[in-house]
């Protein structure tokens, strides 16, 4: 495929970068770029004004609501909005559901859920890992009985889901449970949509090292979900949830949130000093960003190649597996990098300093606040959406044949 920008892809930068001068509120920004606490205010006021503009289901099809961006559009879209410091769009209902729907649900679920999703009526959360079923998806346990009621049919949940990410803040989640307990795992799990706000449903919050609360555990006790929830067909689910884990994973791979990161530690390490010279001048640390600076070009190209085949009518296999290993082990090397720049300084934890308005002396460097607290949060790249080294295991059936 030609990477080459044509004259109209590059006009269209011109036109998103102007939208983000113009759209996006620089007290956000600079939240994104420090890496401190976003507001759920933040997240739903930026995700509004893109939706605004007619950009936010960048890869829906037209009839949904979507642009009709080819694979090189998205990718500016998605690069200028990340060196541009914007929050990342809500991928739960946007990049996981909505694609589901798209090709599983039924005309009502459509006409339903996808407006929803992008006039924010909704915020969904995703309901998958579980205690000790995590990149073993499909020993989960939490199950759904069809009950008969006069009033309508009903399932009755029973079981816990774990590192729900924001559901604290969603009134919907996408579940998979186990309908079905004769048969081999994979076969007896179907796709459930349940309201958040349904009786016997309990959210609670687990604070991460940093104080955050990003995370949480959720328990389902004979919480009733209409059947008319049921995505796609009973016992099927697992098929739905492969296919949306193919967007997760692409999605993971964060290839502009990547760039502006090296972009921030190419600035600092050329301002901060070693040994009586810029720390970028150094030849194991300049090796270092030479080396991830490599792996992010490669990747850029791998994962506009994945985009265009799905823009094309295709769904990402194995190619999706390969961008999540590359673009978490990227982002991690990069966040590494930094923390290691800062020295020393990166070592106290100032919780008010993680907040937007802080204005008492740095300790070190500004960058040095937060650089720990990304260090460590996103260790977890290489675990959710499947583990990394799942990851390897599908790439060898796959491709490899192995």
């Amino acid at each position: 495929m030609d990477l080459q920008f044509t004259p109209e892809e590059l006009a269209f930068r011109d036109e998103v970068r102007g939208f983000l001068k113009d759209q996006l509120p620089e007290a956000t920004a600079a939240k994104v770029r420090n890496n401190l606490h976003l507001s759920r205010e933040d997240m739903e006021d930026w995700q509004a004004r893109v939706n605004a503009r007619g950009w936010l289901a960048n890869h829906w099809p037209r009839e949904y609501g979507g642009t009709g961006w080819n694979a090189f559009e998205k990718f500016i879209f998605e690069t200028e909005c990340a060196v541009a410091g914007a929050p990342r769009l809500l991928s739960f209902g946007l990049t996981m559901l909505g694609p589901v729907l798209i090709k599983y649900g039924n005309e009502a679920q459509k006409k339903r859920w996808l407006p929803r999703i992008l006039n924010g009526a909704d915020w969904w959360c995703q309901g998958y890992s579980e205690p000790g079923s995590g990149s073993d998806l499909a020993s989960l346990k939490t199950s759904a009985v069809r009950v008969a009621d006069p009033a309508g049919d009903y399932y009755l949940v029973n079981g816990q889901k774990t590192w729900t990410t924001l559901g604290q803040y969603a009134n919907m989640i996408f579940c998979l449970v186990r309908t079905d307990k004769s048969v081999k795992a994979q076969q007896g799990i179907s796709f459930l949509l349940i309201d958040m706000n349904t009786p016997g449903i309990e959210v609670r919050p687990i604070i991460t090292l940093d104080g955050e609360h990003e995370v949480n555990e959720v328990f389902f006790t004979n919480v009733k979900v209409p059947v008319e929830n049921l995505v796609g067909e009973e016992n099927k689910g697992w098929t739905y949830a492969k296919y949306l884990l193919t967007y997760e994973r692409t999605n993971i791979a964060g290839v502009g949130f990547s760039m502006a990161l090296l972009e921030k530690l190419k600035t600092a390490a050329a301002r901060l000093a070693y040994k009586g010279r810029p720390l970028l001048q150094d030849p194991l640390f300049a090796a270092r960003v030479a080396r991830v600076e490599i792996d992010l070009e490669n990747m850029k190209t791998t994962n506009l190649r994945v985009l265009a085949a799905v823009a094309g009518g295709g769904v990402p296999g194995a190619e999706s597996s390969m961008l999540k290993i590359k673009g978490t082990v990227i982002r991690q090397e990069l966040l590494s990098l930094i923390r290691r720049a800062m020295g020393p300084y990166a070592a106290p934890y100032i919780e008010a300093a993680l907040h937007y308005g802080y204005d008492e002396t740095p300790v070190g460097p500004p960058e040095a606040q937060s650089a720990a607290k990304a260090y460590f949060n996103y260790r977890k790249l290489s675990i959710f959406g499947g583990s990394n080294e799942i990851q390897k295991n599908i790439i060898s059936k796959t491709i490899l044949g192995l």
